[in-house]
């Protein structure tokens, strides 16, 4: 991918930066405590980065899916809140994301200050990158702003009005979230350090298709957990009760069964996993070996045996790809594969350890483990697509080095 420019390639001291952020944060049942801040402390360094260039930052993120309406609920006030504690500084809202009254709060903006913008997504077009709407979250304070920064990785594969469209009034740059991501992803996917282990979980095998695919012409091993296993078992001739399966999935985990031994990919499944009689956290369930999944029950986790197995695995690994946790890990009684795995990631000191998806960083951060991993991403979507070699219109649109 060409090398972006970041806003350390552009003068921004005293001028009005229009930021997107991803403040899309998850909140405590009741939505009034915002339940983890990590995408909110993600984007400090670049806002900070702004402050002291005596800029008038001006931020935008969605929050939710408000389908193109206001929703009270996903208003972006509390957010905004929790920002101003973190800076330490008082930290605006606009009732709206554009709009002359946007625009009058904007001019009265004195360097250093910082205005989060409403919910883009209360408005329709902008996830129809509508041009009308992009050109006026860019006309800011009665004229244009100055620079764009995308800060947004999180949101990066999505060609919307904030992330893509506004590119075509100011000049767009990343933010330093953005330019780690876009670094730890390649660096990760360059797989420098041998041997290079991929570790994909999650739910289904068409959600991971497209990377599998790419990363088996890359890895030297890879270790496969979660909803996945189900189809891959199949495949190999095993019954797998009630679990999670499509019956389409079963000849594409054949081809890429297939794939990996041709390709002297060493391809690691589940030899016990924890099965369950319902889907539910309070289910009976125990261990079983793959041959033996009874009938009417589901995987729901690896077996302890199989944790073993990808520990040793990982031990010797150089670079570590992981999205996708290995069972339901939000549910104590199957949270133990995805936590091994973690911990496993955890000793490896000397390799590069990059971990993208939503459950996968909530479940490592849980464990108070996030420190000890090289990367862990803000993007779920983003990372994924990013690692099937897709073009991210949000980084498409940022200029290019020279």
């Amino acid at each position: 991918m060409t090398a972006k420019k970041t806003l350390e390639d552009v003068e921004v001291a005293g001028k009005t930066v229009l930021v997107r952020v991803d403040f899309n944060v998850p909140f405590r049942p009741g939505g009034a405590v915002i339940s983890d801040d990590s995408r909110i402390r993600a984007s400090l360094e670049t806002i900070r980065y702004l402050i002291g260039r005596q800029c008038r930052v001006v931020l935008c993120s969605h929050l939710g899916r408000p389908q193109g309406r206001v929703v009270e609920e996903l208003r972006i006030g509390p957010v905004a809140a929790r920002l101003s504690e973190l800076l330490g500084i008082p930290v605006a809202v606009a009732p709206d994301c554009v709009g002359p009254e946007v625009a009058g709060m904007v001019s009265t903006l004195t360097a250093g200050e910082v205005l989060v913008l409403e919910n883009l997504r209360f408005h329709p077009e902008e996830e129809r990158n509508d041009p009308e709407f992009a050109e006026a979250l860019s006309f800011l304070g009665g004229r244009m702003a100055d620079v764009f920064v995308n800060d947004a990785f999180g949101t990066a594969h999505r060609a919307h009005a904030s992330t893509a469209g506004v590119a075509r009034f100011l000049p767009a740059v990343s933010g330093f979230l953005m330019a780690r991501e876009l670094e730890m992803l390649g660096r990760a996917l360059d797989g420098a350090g041998r041997p290079f282990v991929a570790v994909l979980g999650g739910a289904k095998v068409p959600d991971k298709i497209v990377v599998l695919r790419q990363l088996m012409a890359r890895v030297d091993r890879l270790i496969i957990g979660g909803g996945m296993v189900a189809a891959f078992l199949r495949a190999r001739g095993m019954e797998v009760g009630e679990s999670l399966l499509d019956n389409d999935d079963v000849p594409v985990a054949a081809e890429l069964l297939s794939t990996a031994q041709s390709q002297d990919v060493e391809m690691l499944l589940p030899e016990d996993v924890v099965v369950a009689d319902a889907f539910s956290e309070t289910a009976r369930h125990r261990v079983a070996d793959v041959e033996e999944i009874p009938p009417g029950w589901r995987i729901m986790d690896i077996g302890p045996r199989t944790a073993t197995s990808y520990e040793t695995a990982l031990a010797d690994a150089g670079t570590v790809i992981w999205n996708g946790p290995m069972g339901v890990s939000e549910w104590p009684p199957f949270a133990e594969g995805t936590a091994r795995i973690a911990r496993a990631l955890a000793r490896l000191n000397d390799a590069t350890t990059v971990l993208g998806g939503g459950s996968t960083a909530e479940a490592v951060g849980a464990l108070g483990l996030t420190a000890q991993m090289t990367h862990v991403s803000t993007g779920g979507g983003a990372s994924l697509e990013y690692l099937e070699g897709r073009t991210l219109p949000g980084v498409a649109a940022l200029m290019d080095k020279e």
